[in-house]
C-alpha cells in the first residue's frame, strides 16, 4: 500500500507528519550528542579519580611491596583504561552515528522541501485549470442567456406587422451572432472541461501519487535510517564492551593476586629489628631492703665527702653541656645520604641494616658492571682508532678513558667498604635483652663502650672487654671523645681505672668531672651489660645516682659507689632505668 493511492487527498497532513519524522530523527540526535558529552565528562572525571588516588612517588617506594598496593594500583590502572573506553565510546558516538544522523537530517528536509514544492505546484495547476473551466463555464451560460433573448426578440419582431424589414433582419443577424457566440463558449467550454479533467485525472492518479510515494519514501529513509543508528550506538558499546571485560577481569586478578600471608612476611622484614627480647624478670627479694636503704645512706654520705676532695668545691648544680657520648654525632653529621639516612646506614636496627647494605651492595655492583663494560668499549674505540686514524684520534678517548677508569675505582673502593660493613654486619651478634637497646645503636652496631673509670673487681666480673672490630667504631681509643669522659678524669682516686694511683691527673680537667653534684636518684629496671665505652653495668633493681641527665642521646650519666674510697661514673641507657629527682 502506498501513500498515493490511500492518501491521495492527505497533502496537508503528510507535510505535516514528514516534518515531525525529521524533527524527531534530530531530537535522536541531540540524545546522542548529549550522552557524548556525558561519554566524556564520566571518562575525565575517572581520569580524576585515577590520579587523586595514584600513590605518590617517594625516593623508596617501601610500601609498593606489599600485594594490596599492588593490587590497588592495577585496579587504578584498569579504571584508568575504563576511562579511555568511554572516551572511544563517545568518540565513535559523534563520528559513526552523530554526523550521520545530521547528514540525513540535512538529506530529508531537502528531499521534503522539493517534493512538497512539487507538489504545491501540481495542485496550483490543478487549481488553475479548474479556474479557466469556470471561467468557460460562465461565458457559456452567458452566451447561451444571450443567444436564447435574441431568439425570442427575432421570434417576436418576425411575428409583429408593424415592424419593418430592416428590423426584422436586423434582430435576426443578432440572433445568428448571439448563437454563434454561444456555440464558441460551449465549444470553449467543453475544450476546458476536456483538458480539466485529463489534467484532474493526472494529477490524482500519477502526478501527485508520485510526490505521496516518494514522501513515503522519504519518511521510510527516516524511519530505516534510525533504526540502523540506534543499532550503531549499541555497535559502539559492543565494540568496547570485550576490552571493558578484559578491565574487570584484571580487577578480580589484581584481587586474587593479594596474598595476607605474604604481606604480613613483608611487615616482618620490613620492621624486624633483630634485637632479642628482654629475659624473665627476677625474683625481687624484700629482706634485702634495708641493706640496700644502707647502702643509699652510704653513697650519700661518700658524696658528701667527695665534695671536700675538689679543690674549687661544689657551689652551683650548673651542668657543663657535653658535645654528646658518640664523638660520631658530630663527625658524621653530614654523612647523610639523599633519602636522610646515614651512608652506612648506622641510625637503622641490624636487620635493616643488614638490607640496606645488602641492596647497596647489589646496587654498587651493578654500576660497577656498567663502568667497567663502559670501560672496555672505551678501550675498543681507542684501539680502532690506533689501528685506523682516519677514523678518529686516539687522545680523544683517553680522556674518557681516565675518567671511566678513576670513576670504576672508586666505585670498587665504596664497593669494597659497602661489603665489609656487610660482613661485619652479618657476623656481629647481638646480645641485648631488651627492645629498647635500640637506643644504644650506633654507626649500625652496639659501640664498644667501656667505663675507664671502672675498678679492676668490676673487669672481673663482667668478663674481658669486647672491642667492636667495625672499621667506624671509636671503641680503639680508651680516651676517644665520643664517651663525654676523658680517661684523666672519669672516676675519682681510689676507684680503678684513671685513678691517680695509675696516672696523674690533670687538676681542671678533674675539678670539671667531680663538680657535678647529683640531681636524684635512678633505679635499674632491666639489667645492662656495658660492653661499650664510656658505659657501666649494672643489674636490675640497682640504685644509682644521677649526675647529668639525658640530653637527647639515648643515655644518662650515673655514679656509683664501688668502694668506702672510690667511686665508677659512667652512662646507661635511659630506657633503662626510672629516675627520681631531687626536688
Amino acid at each position: 500500500m502506498s501513500w498515493g493511492s490511500e492518501l491521495w487527498d492527505q497533502y496537508d497532513n503528510l507535510a505535516t507528519h514528514t516534518q515531525k519524522g525529521i524533527d524527531f530523527l534530530e531530537r535522536y540526535g541531540s540524545f546522542i550528542r548529549d550522552r557524548s558529552a556525558i561519554e566524556i565528562e564520566y571518562a575525565g572525571k575517572l581520569r580524576r579519580l585515577v590520579k587523586n588516588y595514584q600513590p605518590k612517588k617517594s625516593k623508596e617506594d617501601e610500601e609498593n611491596e606489599f600485594s594490596s598496593f599492588q593490587a590497588f594500583k592495577c585496579v587504578l590502572k584498569e579504571v584508568a583504561d575504563l576511562a579511555g573506553q568511554r572516551e572511544v565510546v563517545a568518540e565513535n558516538l559523534q563520528l559513526q552515528v552523530l554526523q550521520g544522523i545530521s547528514l540525513l537530517a540535512k538529506n530529508l528536509r531537502d528531499e521534503r522541501k522539493k517534493s512538497l514544492n512539487e507538489g504545491a505546484l501540481l495542485t496550483q495547476n490543478l487549481n488553475s485549470q479548474i479556474a479557466s473551466l469556470d471561467r468557460a463555464k460562465r461565458n457559456y451560460e452567458k452566451g447561451f442567456r444571450e443567444a436564447e433573448k435574441s431568439i425570442d426578440s427575432y421570434q417576436k419582431a418576425d411575428a409583429d406587422l408593424n415592424l419593418s424589414r430592416a428590423e426584422v433582419e436586423k434582430q435576426r443577424n443578432n440572433m445568428n451572432i448571439r448563437c454563434g457566440q454561444s456555440e464558441d463558449a460551449k465549444n470553449e467550454y467543453a475544450n476546458q472541461l476536456q483538458k480539466t479533467n485529463k489534467l484532474q485525472q493526472t494529477h490524482y492518479e500519477t502526478s501527485l501519487p508520485e510526490v505521496f510515494n516518494r514522501l513515503q519514501e522519504l519518511d521510510e529513509k527516516r524511519t530505516r535510517g534510525l533504526k540502523e543508528f540506534i543499532k550503531g550506538a549499541a555497535d559502539v558499546e559492543s565494540a568496547v564492551a570485550p576490552i571493558i571485560a578484559r578491565c574487570l577481569e584484571g580487577m578480580v586478578k589484581a584481587a586474587d593476586s593479594i596474598n595476607e600471608k605474604d604481606d604480613s612476611l613483608k611487615v616482618i622484614e620490613k620492621f624486624q629489628s633483630g634485637f632479642q627480647p628482654p629475659g624473665d624478670l627476677p625474683f625481687e627479694d624484700l629482706s634485702k631492703a634495708d641493706s640496700d636503704t644502707s647502702n643509699n645512706s652510704q653513697t650519700y654520705t661518700s658524696t658528701s665527702g667527695l665534695n671536700h676532695l675538689t679543690a674549687k668545691g661544689t657551689t652551683t648544680q650548673k651542668l657543663k653541656k657535653r658535645v654528646g657520648i658518640f664523638g660520631i654525632f658530630a663527625s658524621n653529621k653530614n654523612n647523610l645520604s639523599t633519602d636522610g639516612m646515614k651512608e652506612d646506614f648506622s641510625d637503622l636496627p641490624p636487620t635493616q641494616r643488614r638490607k640496606k647494605l645488602a641492596a647497596k651492595v647489589h646496587e654498587l655492583q651493578q654500576k660497577v658492571s656498567q663502568e667497567q663494560a663502559a670501560s672496555e668499549g672505551l678501550m675498543k674505540m681507542k684501539g680502532v682508532y690506533e689501528a685506523n686514524s682516519l677514523l678518529g684520534d686516539p687522545r680523544s678517548v683517553e680522556e674518557q678513558l681516565n675518567e671511566s677508569v678513576n670513576k670504576l675505582d672508586k666505585l670498587r673502593l665504596e664497593l669494597q667498604r659497602y661489603q665489609k660493613m656487610l660482613d661485619q654486619a652479618n657476623s656481629q651478634t647481638i646480645v641485648q635483652h631488651s627492645p629498647q637497646a635500640n637506643r644504644v645503636i650506633q654507626n649500625g652496631q652496639r659501640s664498644s663502650r667501656h667505663s675507664n673509670g671502672s675498678s679492676n673487681h668490676d673487669h672481673d666480673d663482667h668478663g674481658e672487654d669486647h672491642p667492636d672490630h667495625d672499621a667506624g667504631s671509636l671503641s680503639s681509643s680508651s680516651a676517644s671523645p665520643e664517651s663525654g669522659l676523658g680517661t684523666s678524669h672519669t672516676s675519682l682516686p681510689g676507684s680503678g681505672q684513671g685513678s691517680t694511683n695509675d696516672q696523674p691527673i690533670n687538676d681542671e680537667m678533674y675539678y670539671e668531672a667531680d663538680a657535678l653534684q647529683p640531681l636524684g636518684t635512678c633505679k635499674a629496671l632491666y639489667p645492662f651489660d656495658a660492653t661499650s665505652e664510656g658505659s657501666i653495668p649494672m643489674s636490675e633493681g640497682e640504685e644509682l645516682l644521677v649526675i647529668e641527665l639525658d640530653q637527647g642521646d639515648g643515655w644518662t650519666r650515673v655514679r656509683r659507689l664501688c668502694s668506702p674510697s672510690g667511686w665508677e661514673e659512667g652512662f646507661v641507657p635511659t630506657s633503662y632505668i626510672e629516675s627520681t629527682l631531687y626536688a
